[in-house]
């Protein structure tokens, strides 16, 4: 049996998405979104948890048009862990979540000159191609 990596989660952008353009046009788009749950701490504040997301082609061009600081969204996608050792040969770590579907439920600042219909509307683009993969192929008949 396979194992299943499936990742829902739902909050506020830190900060405008970084969004890089690679080889081939290929856009990619790395941003925080912070999740607050019920739980708080020993001075009564609620405890916040900050995700690092990325996402790849089509989302990544969608983040670059639409998604801002503050913006409350929904994000289903993947765990990815990466590690590396620095010039002094410790261990670092780094968790992201990798993005398959982004849909933004609200913004913080309703006055930004963005479309209200990207602004509803979900963005189911699986987007489990990614650079260097065998399946380079990615559905042309998308309308963005």
């Amino acid at each position: 049996m396979r194992g299943v990596n499936k990742v829902i989660l739902m909050g506020n952008i830190g900060s405008d998405p970084e969004i890089q353009t690679l080889e081939g046009g290929i856009k990619l788009a790395k941003f925080r979104l912070a999740t607050t749950e019920g739980i708080k701490d020993k001075n009564g504040n609620r405890i916040t948890e900050w995700h690092n997301i990325i996402a790849w082609r089509f989302l990544g061009e969608f983040c670059e048009k639409y998604v801002r600081k503050g913006d409350l969204i929904f994000i289903e996608g993947r765990i990815r862990t990466h590690s590396w050792n620095d010039a002094n040969n410790n261990k670092h770590y780094k968790t992201e979540i990798v993005a398959d579907t982004i849909n933004i439920h609200s913004r913080k600042d309703s006055g930004l000159k963005h479309s209200t219909e990207a602004a509803n509307t979900s963005v189911p683009v699986e987007s489990n191609v990614e650079p260097g993969s065998s399946d380079n192929e990615v559905a042309d008949d998308l309308p963005f």
